[in-house]
């Protein structure tokens, strides 16, 4: 993770502390492995937060006397498949079936703090901590047994949870034996090592999704399928724009209706009633009059308004000298790149219950980040970490969307006003209004080539999107890359709502601008795009993949003519080199672009689950499609005109490609990041394949009809 990214910008939050006593009885018996302190995954790169002075306890995991493994992790489920990843993790390492690995996820109470489910960190990141836990409580296990046995440490093995002598296994013990009718706790105090990947019997097999029955059948919970005694539903006061104040409030005809409460606590209104449908028709009666403040920019100034405040840079990487280069470079290529606003437009908008007994706040949340939001609770309520619970079940996609967690906040304000459990979910508008968008990001580039057709210098500008992907991984002698903002923010007033983490954040904007600037290169220089790559890499990850896709894709040179073209791009995120293909059809007439098929090879390091690695992969391409071809947020000033999906259109199925995928096997004994790379290409190589195809390019996403259509009708 570059420094000036950082992935815990989303939530501060800070770890807890618990006694052993307490944390033992929230865990429950059985054989508890403890960690006296916090283990790295918890603390974010660059993160300013410090360990606490006093020892937190911790378990990753517990065996019980059925023999059954419980595994506890702050992180949470919200489709990405970790709930079948992480006990094939631990299965390997504690030499036990898949099937007897139970999941607690996302319970302030029960599980080690976590700041929160993004950036790709579940698998790279905890999954080689919880690796280690399971290592280290195999050997726990193997001391107990020991000491049942009396068989020394070396002569003893696991298989399937039980334990035996090699030299005579009639002399065995369950893993369950070893914990029937004993509370066992055990501090880690040497490290035990893991398992090589020649001795894996789990990982790297392809697992059927554990959650899919559930999901399929409708078992499944959400936030919004939680239903307590006396629960009320509440329906919020959104205002008509951000920045608007509140003037006149007139809550007397809702109030009139039979069981509805209004609450105002500041600057939170909002209508209860036990029946969904009648706080809704409630909500209509509220009359409330807001001073709205001008507008001073929209969707398509706002570029300008953003360069206008553009913060100083930072330099993300640089090499050789720009002055020289520039003197070196027979052609000279500057071109601006543009990205609009993108709403993360989850299709589980966000939801929470909260309920308040004996002075305990418990909230279910829709949340990427429970530990933060118990964080903010704890701010808002004035209440100590003890008398703060949140609980996530499963989450309907976040991309970074569900950090924040503010209908989280507003059900536990509304919950301790009324007395009563209140559930918050919002509607299709109040989920486009308080979403925190993708930035609008502008990236300017200056390269030149020497008059033999190979890279002079390279001049990267990247603002308000951030750091994240910007570095290029090209031999280019003389390069400079800079950073204008620290993330996805940006000075105050830069933006008109809320910006934050989108799928893979900064790294779409950077790939986009930059893997096309290199086809602008590499077709002035004439030589194939994807041979240009080749010849002016020399990573072995990024050639490999390259090498992979032009295999599976059957990549032929010059291929575009009569409205359809191929193209090619390359990046990485999280760890995970990718590189991609695409075919395309462009209708000369409307714009229309038809992506007709994507190929996308993916070195990933090592492969937990195959079929949910390719799972993720494709659904980064489906969504990919998006922010390339037609999501956009328009707005005018705070205004959001986009709120809901007639204006704001995400892909379809049948507009899908045909689309293929390709694991490297890379032998890197690592996992690295798959929620998110397959995404970051998808803006660049759609503009490649479309330059191939009709000749034009597109500097602007996301590339709709009207924008393909001025650039054909401008070439002429």
């Amino acid at each position: 993770m570059h420094p000036h990214d950082p992935i815990d910008e989303m939530q501060p939050a800070t770890p807890g502390t618990l006694d052993r006593r307490e944390f033992l009885k929230r865990v429950g018996g059985g054989v508890v492995v403890l960690f006296t302190t916090l283990p790295r995954f918890t603390l974010a790169e660059a993160s300013p937060t410090p360990l606490p002075s006093e020892p937190a306890f911790n378990a990753y995991l517990r065996i019980g006397e059925d023999g059954r493994v419980t595994c506890f992790t702050g992180k949470i489920e919200m489709g990405q498949g970790v709930i079948t990843s992480l006990p094939q993790m631990l299965a390997d390492e504690l030499d036990v079936a898949v099937g007897m690995i139970d999941m607690v996820m996302g319970d302030t109470d029960r599980c080690p703090f976590d700041r929160g489910t993004w950036g790709s960190l579940t698998t790279r990141v905890f999954g080689p901590e919880l690796r280690a836990a399971g290592a280290q409580a195999r050997r726990v296990l193997l001391e107990l047994a020991g000491e049942q046995l009396s068989v020394p440490l070396e002569r003893l093995e696991v298989a399937e949870g039980m334990v035996f002598d090699r030299t005579d296994r009639t002399r065995a013990i369950s893993y369950a034996a070893l914990t029937k009718g004993r509370a066992i706790a055990r501090d880690v105090t040497t490290a035990a090592p893991t398992k090589t990947a020649a001795n894996f019997k789990v990982m790297g097999n392809s697992l059927t999704r554990r959650d899919a029955l559930e999901k399929v059948t409708g078992q499944a919970e959400y936030a919004a399928d939680i239903r307590l005694p006396g629960m009320l539903h509440a329906r919020i006061l959104r205002p008509p724009a951000h920045g608007a104040t509140l003037e006149q409030l007139d809550t007397s005809a809702a109030a009139a209706m039979d069981g509805v409460r209004v609450v105002q606590d500041g600057d939170l209104v909002a209508v209860l009633h036990q029946q969904r449908d009648v706080a809704d028709r409630a909500h209509a009666l509220v009359q409330a009059k807001y001073a709205v403040p001008k507008a001073t920019f929209d969707d398509r100034t706002v570029y300008e308004h953003l360069m206008g405040m553009a913060p100083q840079g930072d330099p993300v990487a640089a090499g050789g000298d720009l002055a020289k280069g520039e003197q070196l470079a027979a052609q000279v290529f500057e071109e601006t790149y543009l990205n609009a606003y993108v709403a993360h437009a989850p299709m589980e908008p966000h939801a929470a219950v909260a309920s308040m007994e004996d002075g305990r706040m418990t909230v279910w949340a829709s949340t990427q980040s429970p530990f933060g939001l118990r964080e903010q609770l704890m701010s808002v309520l004035g209440l100590p970490e003890d008398k703060v619970r949140v609980i996530t079940p499963f989450v309907g996609g976040g991309f970074g969307g569900k950090g924040r967690s503010g209908q989280g906040v507003q059900a536990a304000r509304l919950a301790r006003s009324v007395g009563r459990p209140v559930q918050v979910f919002w509607t299709r508008e109040d989920e486009f209004f308080w979403d925190a968008y993708r930035p609008a990001a502008i990236v300017k580039i200056r390269s030149g080539l020497t008059a033999d057709g190979a890279p002079a210098f390279w001049d990267y500008r990247v603002y308000y999107a951030g750091a994240r992907g910007s570095e290029q991984p090209y031999e280019i002698p003389h390069h400079r890359t800079v950073a204008h903002s620290r993330g996805w923010g940006g000075p105050p007033g830069s933006h008109p709502f809320a910006t934050g983490a989108w799928r893979a954040p900064a790294a779409n904007t950077n790939a986009f601008a930059r893997e096309q600037h290199i086809d602008i290169m590499a077709h002035a220089a004439g030589i194939d795009p994807l041979a240009f790559r080749l010849q002016h890499c020399t990573q072995a990850k990024f050639l490999g993949v390259l090498k992979a896709a032009a295999e599976q894709f059957g990549w032929k040179p010059g291929a575009g003519s009569g409205g359809q073209g191929v193209g090619v791009a390359c990046g990485i995120d999280a760890d995970t080199v990718v590189a991609t293909m695409a075919e395309v059809e462009v209708d000369r007439s409307s714009g229309q672009v038809s992506v007709k098929r994507v190929v996308c090879a993916q070195d990933m390091g090592l492969v937990v689950n195959p079929a949910g690695a390719t799972i993720q992969m494709e659904g980064c391409i489906t969504m990919g499609l998006g922010y390339a071809l037609t999501e956009e947020q328009h707005f005018r000033g705070g205004e959001i005109l986009d709120l809901n999906f007639d204006r704001y259109e995400l892909p379809r199925f049948s507009g899908l490609p045909e689309i293929e995928t390709v694991l490297i096997d890379s032998q890197d004994p690592e996992p690295h990041g798959g929620g998110e790379p397959a995404i970051i290409t998808m803006g660049a190589v759609i503009a490649n394949a479309i330059f191939d195809a009709v000749g034009v390019r597109l500097f602007e996403l996301p590339m709709t009809p009207g924008r393909v259509k001025a650039a054909l009708d401008k070439l002429g």
